[in-house]
């Protein structure tokens, strides 16, 4: 897993961690099951804190895309097609809502999602 932080950059170093191991869940290029980096190991390679590490992990926990089993090490939890079924029938359902309550008909609803396509 290859990770870098531009101390530079307008994001603080955790987020960059954060999203960077975000878009590896999501594009696949880390599964399901792979174990992740200890805090203190990405930490040191990539000259951070401790506490920037696991403030990015904190995070992705909270999102559910990976998981701390205590000593055994930190997994992720969803894999790409989890992570995009999750928040495509968030969508889904949010806007199936939005047009309910604004009295459109399925075919109507159906129009306006092929138009957006």
């Amino acid at each position: 897993m290859k990770l870098s932080v531009d101390p530079a950059a307008a994001k603080p170093p955790y987020e960059q961690v954060k999203d960077q191991i975000d878009g590896m869940i999501r594009r696949g290029k880390l599964a399901q099951g792979t174990r992740l980096p200890t805090v203190r190991q990405l930490a040191g390679e990539l000259g951070l804190a401790v506490n920037t590490v696991a403030r990015a992990y904190k995070e992705l926990e909270a999102d559910r895309l990976i998981e701390t089993r205590g000593r055994n090490g930190t997994f992720v939890l969803a894999s790409r097609s989890q992570v995009d079924d999750e928040e495509t029938l968030a969508a889904a359902t949010a806007f199936a809502r939005a047009a309910r309550r604004a009295g459109l008909s399925v075919a109507e609803a159906t129009r306006i999602l092929q138009q957006a396509w």
